[in-house]
């Protein structure tokens, strides 16, 4: 069969790919253009993505013998699942598989904005380092302090079991939440949205983008933040008003932010490159070698099990394709 892959995959899973079908890999750093991207699917079987390719009714129009999607990636906010399954096509992701990569970063960034790395480094190599004293460059402990941690799936507590090992106090927010004893076990302790936004010293976004998250933080959940909080982004954008954050940055509302994903990325707001209490990352909370890699395996894996005509091992609209 004929596969489209958009993803630079490592060499050894295209040669795995293509021991079974015939392949045309886009192979670049660089997203591919939509244009580029439209041309490429068509006439193909199966589709392996990557989270930066709007999947829509377009692209299924151009393919009409898709028979599957294979997403190089967790989130797939860019894939129209409805019209996926309307059209009998699954749709896969990469589950789990960089949940504590995730999770590693998401402190990362909580140290670095707590004790103020990326400045102190800008700071150091201008030369601008010139003593020491007792009150000079001050930042705000971890240890012992709150962290509010907004969606509590496989990532959220990953940061969960971290913040034990600095004697946080954890806070959640979750859809569902725990029952008491899964609570007591994990050490953490359910509160609503506002509440947590409320208490805690450290706020950290981990769930996925829709509808109802789009925008969960903005002007009125900023201002309901501590003046010294910090919040941490590494799962959507979007679910940031993210002119709203800039403002409350600048008029120092809240302490910082560590952002890793942006609200119209990879463009950033107006104003946020300019200001000190901001850290920015590219997008890489999932960027080490090891889970990369198998990212890359997983979405291969999901490939070919759907081109032999059997269920993908991690297919998010299987039951609904099965009614």
């Amino acid at each position: 069969m004929k596969v489209f892959i958009t993803a630079r995959l490592p060499r050894e899973i295209l040669a795995g790919i293509a021991l079974e079908h015939s392949i045309e890999a886009y192979g670049e750093d660089p997203p591919i253009g939509r244009d580029e991207f439209l041309a490429g699917v068509e006439g193909k079987d199966g589709l392996l993505c990557t989270i930066t390719d709007r999947v829509d009714s377009e692209v299924f129009e151009r393919a009409p013998g898709l028979r599957i999607v294979a997403n190089n990636g967790v989130g797939f906010d860019h894939i129209d699942i409805e019209a996926a399954t309307r059209r009998g096509i699954p749709v896969t992701n990469t589950p789990g598989v960089l949940t504590d990569s995730t999770a590693d970063l998401t402190f990362a960034l909580m140290l670095a904005a707590a004790r103020r790395v990326v400045e102190g480094d800008a700071i150091t190599r201008s030369g601008k380092f010139r003593f020491w004293s007792p009150f000079h460059f001050l930042g705000r402990d971890i240890s012992g302090s709150k962290l509010g941690i907004v969606g509590f799936g496989r990532i959220g507590r990953a940061v969960a079991k971290r913040a034990a090992g600095f004697d946080m106090e954890v806070l959640y927010f979750s859809r569902t939440p725990l029952k008491k004893d899964e609570e007591e076990k994990l050490g953490v302790r359910f509160a609503p949205l506002d509440e947590l936004l409320k208490e805690s010293d450290f706020v950290s976004l981990h769930i996925p983008l829709s509808r109802d998250t789009r925008h969960l933080i903005s002007e009125r959940e900023l201002a309901m933040m501590k003046d010294s909080a910090c919040l941490i982004n590494t799962a959507r954008g979007p679910i940031v008003d993210e002119k709203a954050l800039v403002e409350a940055l600048r008029h120092r509302r809240i302490m910082a932010a560590a952002l890793d994903v942006y609200e119209n990325e990879p463009e950033l707001s107006p104003g946020l490159t300019e200001l000190d209490n901001v850290i920015l990352m590219p997008h890489s909370g999932s960027a080490t070698i090891q889970t990369r890699t198998r990212m890359a395996l997983m979405a291969a894996d999901n490939l070919l099990a759907a081109l032999r005509g059997q269920r993908p091992p991690n297919c998010l609209n299987w039951d609904a394709l099965n009614r």
